[in-house]
């Protein structure tokens, strides 16, 4: 008998009456382990309906009321952080200490959130006019939807949740079907660091689900991460509807390595971004740019620590690669890399038919070389474990290359040389830059988004952009009795 997964609706489990469901795999066994229940209209409905009754009572509450919440999960959070990585590795198959890497980063954006207080101040000027003063005051925006995709199943859901929840709005969180217990553990969590029943509701299920959000007058905004193509989906559906949408899309991020670079750290940093979480990480390193004349020699750097790289189970503390997260998943990539033996790429390292104990969804790294732009292992973001490379003959092309991409979510170059790298940052057109870092991840008070098709939408996630999109801005304009005002004047106001 397999766990069953219900949604998370007004403070409790909630099972509905939609009769569909789905099957939640174990990656590293390929075995079914639970059954998640799938959101029809009703379900939708309850779940807003719940965030809009509990509207009033949690914008209603003081700021300091608010960040004790925020202040109490993050208590609990960082307590059980243990038992959460276990949850994810179980459910998506990345290894535990990766888990608990996406973990440490989640806790750092609810600590930004912690100081509401300080990131909902307002402005005020004294006596604009005569004995008249003007303020600005944020405010809630009221019921939001958070739309999370299976890589980060803890991460991404925090970048948004704290950050609404603080601002004083209500949420209903749609994670993906694939690995969706982690949301409701931490839907647990806040219900028991004190936050009111039906401001934070978890929503299970499909395209019913996410269309049910995109589409309920009642949800006046929504914020996504997934593939570029849902992302245009769900931003063109929701502003249709009214709403305020951010949604962040898929990437092909470059590493550009320069001659000067140190090439034994270039191979270490293209290694562990490439093949981190199996490939899965909208932040992956998946084309490495070789500048002649380092090509050959960074090739065989890659190649050899590759072939050091433990593939398994993620529970095992041995291993530092596990599996891709679903079968169908596993099948997407492994077309990927037959395409690219196809279009005449060199496969350096082949990681299919990797044999490791057990069914599970199991893909080694694997190593192209000599890609050109208009392959689809090029084109394409494959999401999975495999290392592009290609060759350009100076920095102007590898900079020509990287611009003109369609994606523009990461990019990192790897430089001795301080005048190119500070003239890289300047000329690239992606929106995350790492000079010596190969996956820019913002920290918590900075914002997290890309450029072109990685984010439609002009606010990015969490920071201080989380802050303003999560509220609109109302200005009042105050004059208190005087008679010395009294009297009909039908003439436009003007400042005195």
């Amino acid at each position: 008998m397999t766990d069953r997964i219900s949604h998370w609706i007004d403070g409790k489990s909630f099972t509905g009456t939609a009769a569909r469901s789905g099957e939640v795999f174990d990656p590293a066994t390929g075995e079914v382990r639970a059954h998640v229940d799938f959101a029809g209209d009703a379900e939708v409905e309850a779940a807003v309906a719940a965030a809009k009754a509990a509207l009033p009572g949690w914008r209603g509450t003081s700021l300091a009321g608010r960040t004790r919440v925020l202040f109490a999960f993050r208590e609990l959070l960082s307590a059980r952080k243990h038992e959460l990585a276990k949850i994810i590795t179980s459910e998506h198959g990345k290894v535990e200490s990766d888990a608990a890497g996406e973990i440490a980063r989640a806790i750092e954006n609810v600590e930004f959130a912690c100081g509401a207080a300080q990131l909902l101040k307002g402005g005020f000027s004294e006596n604009a006019s005569t004995g008249v003063d003007v303020y600005s005051i944020a405010q809630p925006l009221g019921v939001v939807g958070v739309i999370s995709p299976f890589n980060f199943p803890a991460m991404v859901p925090l970048w948004f949740v704290p950050n609404a929840l603080a601002c004083g709005n209500t949420v209903v969180l749609k994670p993906s079907e694939k690995d969706p217990s982690a949301a409701v553990f931490i839907a647990e969590l806040f219900a028991e660091a004190g936050l009111p029943a039906g401001a934070l509701n978890v929503l299970h299920g499909d395209k019913v689900a996410v269309d049910g959000l995109l589409t309920h007058s009642d949800v006046k905004a929504i914020s996504f991460v997934g593939s570029t193509p849902i992302a245009r989906y769900v931003y063109e559906t929701g502003t249709r509807h009214g709403k305020r949408v951010q949604a962040l899309g898929g990437a092909k991020n470059h590493m550009v390595v320069l001659p000067d670079a140190d090439l034994d750290l270039a191979a270490d940093a293209a290694v562990s971004a490439g093949f981190g979480s199996a490939g899965e990480r909208c932040m992956a390193v998946s084309v490495v740019v070789a500048v002649d004349p380092v090509g050959d020699a960074l090739v065989a750097k890659i190649t050899e620590r590759m072939s050091r790289l433990r593939v398994g189970d993620g529970r095992d503390p041995e291993s530092e690669m596990g599996p891709l997260v679903t079968a169908a998943h596993h099948s997407r990539v492994s077309s990927y890399v037959d395409a690219g033996v196809t279009a005449g790429a060199s496969l350096v390292v082949d990681g299919r038919g990797i044999e490791v104990p057990g069914d599970g969804f199991w893909l080694g790294p694997t190593l192209f070389d000599h890609v050109r732009t208009d392959m689809s292992i090029y084109t394409d973001e494959i999401f999975g474990p495999v290392l592009s490379v290609a060759r350009t003959a100076s920095y102007d092309e590898a900079l020509e290359l990287v611009n003109a991409n369609p994606y523009g979510n990461g990019v990192a170059i790897f430089t001795g040389d301080g005048a190119a790298a500070r003239r890289f940052q300047n000329e690239v057109e992606v929106g995350m830059v790492g000079v010596n870092v190969p996956i820019p991840v913002p920290v918590g008070y900075y914002s997290f988004g890309g450029w072109k098709d990685s984010l439609f939408g002009d606010s990015h996630a969490y920071g201080p952009e989380g802050f303003h999109f999560f509220t609109r801005t109302k200005v009042v304009t105050s004059r208190w009795p005087d008679r010395s005002h009294a009297g009909v004047n039908l003439g436009f106001p003007r400042n005195s």
